[in-house]
């Protein structure tokens, strides 16, 4: 390990008992996007603890925390704070048993399925560091505590006067952990996160009774073949060497089996690797939508809302090159991948980098027993299909390495503008 990493790391083993304790409270406590209202109070209780100038509420519920140690470069480090609508399923002895009411009215279950816990645990392990050993980097350091990941939380923070009131950055640096075995981490310059476009579809039939479907337009009929339509996109429109996912991961029509409803709601995420790809899922889904409810007879046309919207996440390559030779050196090779392509998964974090003007690079670190993946070429193989990913209820990182580990790597990013000029 370098010089630098060592002092910026000092003191790390005596802080995981702690981090691990507030994991395992972050865990047992989820809370929905733009609802992070505890997890944003410990967060900001603990930086001001810390020492840290702290900001609440931006763009919702958005924590910032700005140190400085003399003079040099700002590196802004992100974590994201939201849980998901999903029911726990680990067994964990501090697994969430948490409902919510959700922005729809509904009341949900609340799990942290997504490792979001991990993140605001790892980034509050890196600014107790950071605020300890002031001595060993210069520079500014901007903690942004993000709600909302996927949903809108980045551009909120940003359109609450973000530039104007914290110090701009000259790096960008965000990480999330990932279904893989923990000790390996990953990232590639460029296209390195798919584009993410939600949208809510409302088909418009004429309801009655079911014994008398000809005297209707039935939804729910409509619904089915759009849905089964939409999965011909990606087969049949997208060349096979490009990444794109097009999912209709929410279906709602009547109330009661005798009755056929005037109307049927989708919810449609597409997910794409390209600008280009993009625009042309997006042409696709909606042409196919409104050719479903013509040949439907529909009486009136689909109404289609975006629910949020962001680009392809990039990472800059000169900034990829020096994070990625920092890993290197402190981890050894073999510990980390070059991703081949992009991830399909998406990522709301470019914002920052994109709305700021500024290089951004964005790393996964794997969070599971690495014995689960034995044999497993990953490169090759991909994760294994049975191994619980992100969003599962069974999603369960280890907390021992991975916390750490989390730590490690947030701080070793930051080393290339943070470490201090040698004699």
């Amino acid at each position: 390990m370098t010089a630098e990493c060592t002092a910026l790391l000092a003191g790390l083993a005596r802080q995981l008992p702690a981090l691990h304790a507030l994991y395992r409270d972050l865990h047992t406590h989820p809370e929905l996007s733009h609802q992070e209202f505890r997890t944003a109070g410990i967060v900001a209780a603990r930086l001001r603890q810390q020492g840290w100038a702290v900001t609440e509420g931006v763009g919702g519920t958005g924590v910032v925390g700005v140190l400085a140690s003399g003079d040099g470069p700002v590196v802004l480090l992100r974590a994201d704070m939201d849980a998901l609508p999903v029911r726990e399923a680990t067994g964990l002895p501090y697994a969430s048993t948490r409902t919510a009411v959700d922005a729809d009215g509904a009341e949900v279950p609340v799990m942290h399925a997504c490792g979001h816990d991990v993140h605001v645990t790892c980034l509050l392990g890196a600014t107790a560091l950071l605020a300890a050993n002031r001595h060993a980097w210069r520079g500014t350091v901007v903690a942004v505590f993000q709600p909302a990941e996927e949903v809108g939380g980045a551009p909120a923070m940003i359109e609450d006067g973000f530039a104007e009131r914290f110090p701009h950055p000259d790096v960008c640096l965000a990480q999330h952990v990932a279904p893989a075995p923990a000790g390996l981490v990953a990232t590639r310059p460029g296209s390195v996160m798919g584009a993410s476009d939600s949208l809510a579809v409302r088909l418009h039939g004429r309801g009655g009774h079911g014994s008398t479907p000809a005297a209707t337009v039935d939804p729910v009929v409509m619904a089915a073949a759009t849905v089964m339509r939409l999965q011909t996109v990606v087969a049949r429109e997208v060349s096979a060497d490009q990444a794109a996912v097009v999912t209709v991961g929410s279906l709602h029509a009547g109330a009661r089996e005798n009755v056929i409803p005037d109307t049927a709601d989708l919810r449609i995420n597409i997910r794409s690797a390209t600008p280009a790809v993009r625009r042309r899922l997006l042409e696709a889904v909606e042409r196919t939508v409104r050719a479903e409810a013509t040949a439907s007879s529909a009486p009136k046309e689909p109404e289609t809302t975006v629910l949020s919207s962001f680009p392809v996440t990039v990472n800059d390559p000169e900034a990829t090159a020096a994070v990625r030779h920092r890993f290197r050196t402190v981890f050894g090779p073999g510990h980390v991948i070059d991703l081949p392509r992009p991830l399909t998964g998406s990522e709301d974090f470019g914002a920052f980098g994109t709305l700021l003007g500024a290089p951004s690079v964005y790393w996964t670190f794997g969070g599971l027993d690495p014995a689960a993946f034995s044999g497993v070429d990953l490169l090759e193989d991909g994760i294994p299909p049975e191994t619980p990913h992100n969003h599962s209820p069974l999603f369960a990182p280890l907390p021992d390495p991975t916390i750490e580990l989390g730590v490690r790597y947030l701080l070793v990013a930051s080393t290339p503008w943070l470490a201090p000029p040698t004699a």
